[in-house]
């Protein structure tokens, strides 16, 4: 079906996606414009390509906020401007995260690093969801907030120690919070995509483009699929939606059945 014939399912809300100016946060922005969201907040720290993408969606009331998740008063300004601009907060989507730059073994565990990609990933994410939820509980507002998490949460990885341990914060983050702000008729869920390959992925050297098929297929359940970015965004706005009024406390994984992969032991 095409985008222009789908129900508008986030009519009239006001949305922030932090780590909006690439990857799975850029498309997100695009995303839940497109099911009629009113305003759009992108934030991120790359100021020349968040307003890029601000621009380039089109919807009269996309702004491009720059915002560090780590600097807690810069998440804190970051949503009192976009309440006070369009007059309210319905759906955070604390999408910013980091990966390491080099393998993270725990024999080889790089602290700084470590820290680094802690920071990002597990203080950051705190940041967003506890200032949104802030505004939101002093605003009246039923909304709802979506964290990225990652299928590594759940399956070990060879090397990225540190990023698997901070996407498992993720998911004990978004669960306490979820219990603590149910009764403000606040929702906090998380997706969990797999592999999904945006630029970052391969600035990073992770995975080619061209190497998609080999990382792709024999790891998961749903043989010749290709996860897209647009694919996890298509699930946040669902997150998002009213569809979704009784959904909190939920991890939704969009990876192709990754997760549900079999244990193969040899002999």
């Amino acid at each position: 079906m095409s985008r222009n014939l789908m129900m508008k399912k986030l009519q009239g809300k006001v949305a922030i996606v932090t780590g909006g100016a690439s990857g799975i946060g850029e498309t997100t922005g695009r995303v839940l414009a497109g099911h009629g969201a009113r305003a759009v907040v992108i934030a991120d720290i790359q100021s020349e390509k968040g307003r890029a993408v601000a621009e380039s969606i089109g919807l009269e009331r996309c702004s491009y906020v720059q915002c560090d998740v780590t600097d807690e008063e810069q998440v804190k300004a970051m949503i009192e401007w976009t309440a006070k601009t369009y007059g309210g907060l319905d759906i955070m989507v604390s999408n910013a995260g980091t990966v390491s730059s080099l393998p993270q073994t725990i024999l080889d565990l790089d602290m700084s690093e470590y820290d680094r990609v802690m920071r990002v990933n597990a203080r950051g994410m705190a940041a967003c969801v506890k200032q949104a939820a802030r505004k939101m509980v002093e605003m009246g507002t039923r909304g709802a907030i979506i964290c990225t998490a990652s299928t590594a949460a759940e399956k070990a990885t060879e090397d990225l120690t540190d990023y698997v341990m901070s996407k498992r914060a993720v998911l004990g983050l978004m669960r306490s919070a979820s219990l603590q702000l149910g009764p403000r008729g606040i929702r906090v869920n998380s997706v969990s995509p797999g592999l999904v390959l945006t630029p970052l992925v391969w600035k990073i050297g992770m995975v080619t483009q061209a190497d998609s098929d080999k990382y792709m297929g024999p790891y998961t359940s749903l043989k010749g699929a290709t996860l897209t970015a647009e694919n996890v965004a298509d699930a946040v706005a669902f997150l998002a939606s009213d569809e979704a009024a009784f959904v909190t406390g939920v991890d939704l994984a969009v990876d192709c059945g990754a997760i549900a992969m079999p244990f193969h032991l040899s002999n």
